[in-house]
């Protein structure tokens, strides 16, 4: 089954966005943090968040407050993606 949130940002004239940040979850950079999991950048705006591994689960927070459904992971050599409506990879 394929996930319908997905489908815009797989067409051939959708451009990934840049990070809005990088090197760290800008949200936790506003609040003076250093420690989080891993890093996941929102395929919608570009914002990059910390993961649901991580204490303040930036990421999370900023897909559903925004409404963007689908990121994907902002660590080095790692391309999948994730959607948080349907809570799956996709």
């Amino acid at each position: 089954m394929s996930c319908p949130h997905i489908e815009p940002f797989d067409g051939p004239d959708w451009v990934e966005p840049a990070p809005a940040h990088t090197g760290s979850c800008q949200d936790c950079a506003a609040l003076g943090e250093v420690v989080w999991a891993h890093l996941r950048m929102c395929l919608t705006c570009g914002h990059v968040g910390c993961c649901d591994s991580s204490p303040h689960r930036h990421a999370d927070i900023h897909a559903r407050d925004e409404g963007h459904p689908i990121m994907r992971s902002f660590e080095p050599g790692e391309s999948w993606r994730w959607c948080y409506v349907d809570e799956r990879v996709v």
